[in-house]
């Protein structure tokens, strides 16, 4: 005789695991704060590798005009803005990235705790199935 209970739970299951589960069982296998400062790392590298090749056309193709009347004050006022918004822009998805991923961690630990708080409901079930077939 087919069990609701039972059936239920195992398409819950079978959802979490198609939707959510490899990606949350490898980052459950992370500390909160690894994870983080990890994902927050990358994010930091590739933040300063978007900002090089934006600078880096910004300088190709403003080059004609950055030139002209350019003097040695100009240059160190375009350099400390320059440095200032890459500086601005660290901080600002740093702290972003950081709070992003330690949430991220922090419902993912919890998808996982419930799925496996599920399958000790289903071993249990199995368990008293067996025993009455007995």
């Amino acid at each position: 005789m087919l069990d609701k209970r039972k059936i239920r739970l195992m398409t819950k299951m079978s959802i979490y695991e198609k939707n959510y589960g490899k990606e949350d069982i490898k980052i459950s296998g992370y500390y909160k704060k690894d994870y983080s400062s990890l994902h927050t790392w990358i994010t930091l590298i590739w933040i300063t590798v978007g900002y090089i090749l934006a600078a880096a056309l910004f300088v190709l193709f403003g080059a004609e005009a950055l030139l002209e009347g350019l003097t040695i004050v100009k240059l160190f006022v375009l350099a400390a803005v320059a440095v200032g918004a890459y500086l601005g822009l660290l901080i600002i998805y740093g702290i972003g990235a950081g709070k992003f991923y330690r949430n991220k961690h922090t419902q993912a630990k919890q998808r996982v705790k419930k799925y496996y708080r599920d399958m000790s409901r289903l071993e249990k079930i199995y368990k008293k199935e067996y025993r009455n077939h007995e």
